[in-house]
């Protein structure tokens, strides 16, 4: 009974992209935690409406012929609420434009539309390669280092931008840098097992993703690798162990544990619940740290 009344609830959440939306929310909370200031709430609400309406744009322009046929429950249930997902891309759409017009600086909104270009040019096909349209993501390794990129630039360089042109405060190039390398090879861990799911699908479409090129195996093993460069990253140049560093710690082992358990036999929800909710759990653990700190 209980889990009648959930799953619809969760699937809502999960397939609908509000949970990653929510997601990159705690992603931007994160920076300004780590930072010390004051959240920008204009900035949250377009990293949410950001997120939302690329992450429906994407699956809406890639539907699949026979959709209600898709081994993906996720795929199922997306084109079965078609008209519910173009209403709440649209929506998103709505509340961006003004947001990002009104509250943004300048440099805040060339940011933004650099990494609005390269979400969309994930997915259309404006490349031309052997007579055929391809996107960003058919480009041999790409894919991972586009998300990854995509990830850090919203979540960590757009609210120190605007930061600094409204509250005057002047955060170091070496300090941006480390907080956008750390980001990156966060988002690059947790994005490769969705790929390793994918690997026979993605061969199917030669898409030349890390796992295809590398194999299941060592694909795990380089998720890893990254989560020890943020490791790495953050005691090389903090060797103090303070609240958030222990915080930082907990969130790598316990992502890199979960990377670990997830295999291509298991279910959807193991992906979009528990992997991209290692990105809401950094910022939980973070506060919760601090709190006992």
């Amino acid at each position: 009974m209980v889990k009648k009344i959930l799953l619809p609830i969760l699937d809502f959440l999960l397939f609908s992209n509000l949970f990653i939306a929510i997601c990159a929310v705690a992603q931007g909370m994160v920076t300004y935690h780590l930072l010390n200031v004051k959240p920008d709430k204009y900035i949250l609400a377009i990293l949410f409406f950001g997120t939302l309406s690329v992450y429906n744009f994407s699956m809406l322009l890639s539907k699949p012929k026979k959709p209600e046929n898709s081994p993906f429950v996720r795929v199922r249930w997306i084109f079965s609420h078609h008209r519910l997902i173009i209403s709440i891309t649209l929506i998103s759409v709505l509340c961006l434009i003004p947001l990002g017009l009104l509250y943004l600086s300048i440099e805040a909104k060339l940011l933004m539309i650099f990494t609005s270009v390269l979400a969309l040019g994930y997915n259309i096909p404006f490349l031309t390669l052997n007579h055929q349209k391809i996107g960003l993501r058919n480009i041999p390794g790409i894919k991972l280092f586009l998300i990854a990129l995509v990830w850090s630039v919203s979540c960590v360089l757009l609210p120190i931008v605007e930061l600094e042109h409204n509250l005057e405060i002047n955060i170091s190039t070496a300090e941006t840098l480390l907080l956008v390398s750390k980001r990156f090879l966060f988002i690059a861990a947790i994005t490769i097992p969705f790929d390793i799911r994918d690997l026979f699908q993605d061969k199917l479409y030669e898409l030349k993703t890390i796992p295809v090129m590398l194999g299941e195996k060592k694909a795990y093993i380089f998720c890893q690798v990254l989560l020890g460069g943020y490791l790495l990253l953050l005691f090389l140049f903090d060797k103090n162990l303070n609240a958030d560093n222990i915080a930082l710690t907990l969130t790598l082992l316990l992502t890199g544990w979960l990377i670990l358990k997830s295999s291509i036999r298991k279910n959807e929800y193991y992906y979009f619940f528990y992997l991209d909710g290692t990105m809401l759990l950094q910022y939980l653990i973070l506060v919760l740290v601090s709190l006992k700190f």
